[in-house]
């Protein structure tokens, strides 16, 4: 949920203007690395979910997801542990709508103006072109506090957002706040993506986009609000 790709023509040139021969890109929550698909030279995705990094370790050894039906998304969603993770992923992720886990199949249906969409062939097709945008990218099953980080990068937090819904485990923003400092601290090169930051972090780009997860609190739907990038 969240996907920076829409955004990534925007904040990357922002992020990355600095960026010196060798320095690593670091994303502690990379997600299905929708951003970290753009960035070249050495860089690391780390993510709490190892199902999704599990997905992307295979992504990048070929693997070609399968078209899913109904009852095999559910049959995998009630006995997990019989399933390699990366189908896991797969399952609870590209074939669920908003990417929302196991929130509901996304199969084949008519939109409001007439049109057949099938959502999991798109994302089949859009996974097949993501695979080879990732390779050579170091993709770590960890939590953001444990990551261990090269000296001196650069890097990017995509956190759940603080103030919105639709995410399985609860957040604690503060602990991400002091977190943050501490990296500063350490000679690392600080942005986060977020809807609002306390008033130490400096708002360095922002753009008024539609999104499943707003910051009225509610996640799902079509709504309007403002995407922020901030540095420390």
């Amino acid at each position: 949920m969240g996907s920076k790709s829409r955004i990534a023509k925007h904040i990357l040139p922002i992020i990355l203007e600095n960026r010196t021969e060798g320095q690593y890109y670091v994303e502690p929550m990379t997600g299905g690395g929708n951003l970290i698909q753009f960035v070249d030279g050495n860089r690391i995705g780390a993510d709490i979910n190892f199902y999704v990094i599990s997905l992307l370790q295979e992504m990048q050894k070929g693997f070609v997801p399968p078209y899913l039906s109904r009852e095999q998304v559910n049959h995998i969603k009630d006995n997990k542990d019989i399933y390699e993770p990366h189908l896991v992923a797969w399952a609870g992720i590209g074939c669920s709508y908003s990417g929302k886990w196991f929130g509901g199949y996304a199969g084949t249906i008519t939109t409001k103006d007439g049109n057949i969409r099938n959502y999991i062939q798109e994302a089949i097709n859009n996974l097949s072109i993501q695979s080879e945008k990732i390779k050579g990218v170091d993709f770590v099953a960890s939590g953001y506090q444990e990551l261990q980080i090269p000296e001196k990068s650069i890097i990017y937090y995509d956190p759940p957002y603080k103030g919105t819904e639709g995410y399985r485990v609860k957040f604690c923003h503060d602990t991400l706040y002091n977190h943050l400092h501490e990296k500063k601290e350490q000679g690392h090169t600080i942005f986060i993506s977020e809807y609002e930051m306390p008033k130490e972090f400096k708002c360095v780009w922002s753009m008024e986009l539609s999104s499943s997860l707003s910051s009225n609190g509610k996640s799902g739907g079509n709504k309007k609000s403002i995407e922020k990038l901030f540095t420390l």
